[in-house]
């Protein structure tokens, strides 16, 4: 039995698969936030749990907002930030006294996706998510490419290519630089776009419910969202022509973004035409955490 938890920022969900891929058991909690020993605790209560309710030990593999340093073996680069700088690969396996796998969310959504999901059989994919931040994954010829500075993807922290001069400098990133991709591009950001075009504040995803209601502030943040969406995917495609780009997290539920962005990109693809898909994830939200299972 494989057990996969997938640390999210606001939950956590765990998933337990049988030798054959399907799923014996789910739940989820509520995230501790900004509590790190809370989260250690939340994790092994998941664990212990979910091996009573299968009544055998499990493999376990985590995903998470993040990723290991290759140096120290701690946390970086988390949008959690209670995760960075902590050895919570160290404390887990303390916690449950055994090996823990531990991949980047991203990683394990396309990990998921090339398994059984939208890009089964695909030689090369990239794994995207699009929530309250912005994650990226690499699948190529078989495996995850992780790298050696183990940010393989981690496409949400180039800048927004292409930027017009509205676009410039950007907003401040809490990775200590303006103009990320995920500043554009997460729900905070579309949100942000609509209060800087003079509507009252409101979440990402009431800026798309307003779209499709036709609201017109609404609808132009939107659609220069998916411009910019555009251009950030164009460079991936430049850089690695993936057969396939999976799209997970909050903003996957925007249905238009399928047709709407490929129908944008070939602008700034280096190509005379483009085969590269543009997909939903298969398995949703689901997809980080039989990811994180597979991990094994």
């Amino acid at each position: 039995m494989r057990l996969g938890i997938d640390l999210g920022g606001t939950k956590i969900s765990a998933v337990v698969l049988d030798g054959g891929g399907r799923e014996v058991w789910r739940t989820r909690v509520a995230t501790p936030r900004e509590d790190y020993a809370g989260t250690i605790a939340a994790i092994g209560g998941l664990v212990d749990q979910a091996e009573r309710a299968v009544g055998v030990t499990c493999t376990v593999g985590l995903g998470i907002p993040g990723a290991p340093s290759r140096v120290t073996g701690r946390i970086k680069n988390a949008n959690s930030s209670c995760l960075n700088d902590q050895p919570l690969h160290q404390d887990l396996e303390q916690r449950l006294n055994r090996s823990v796998r531990l991949a980047n969310d991203a990683n394990c959504l396309v990990l998921s996706e090339v398994a059984d999901g939208a890009a089964a059989g695909r030689r090369t994919a990239f794994g995207v998510i699009l929530g309250t931040g912005v994650g990226g994954g690499l699948f190529v010829n078989g495996a995850l490419v992780e790298g050696v500075n183990a940010i393989g993807g981690e496409w949400g922290h180039n800048p927004l290519p292409w930027p017009d001069a509205a676009e410039m400098p950007g907003d401040a990133c809490y990775c200590g630089r303006s103009g990320c991709i995920e500043t554009w591009l997460s729900g905070p950001g579309l949100a942000r776009d609509y209060a800087r075009a003079g509507g009252h504040p409101i979440s990402g995803e009431e800026v798309v419910a307003r779209a499709a209601r036709g609201e017109a502030r609404a609808e132009d943040t939107l659609a220069l969202w998916e411009g910019r969406l555009a251009r950030a995917l164009a460079t991936v495609i430049n850089l690695m022509d993936p057969d396939v780009i999976v799209v997970g997290g909050g903003l996957s539920r925007i249905e238009r973004l399928y047709s709407r962005v490929p129908a944008l990109w070939a602008n700034w693809v280096f190509s005379d035409a483009v085969a590269t898909r543009l997909v939903p994830a298969l398995h949703g939200d689901d997809s980080g955490v039989r990811g994180a299972a597979r991990l094994y």
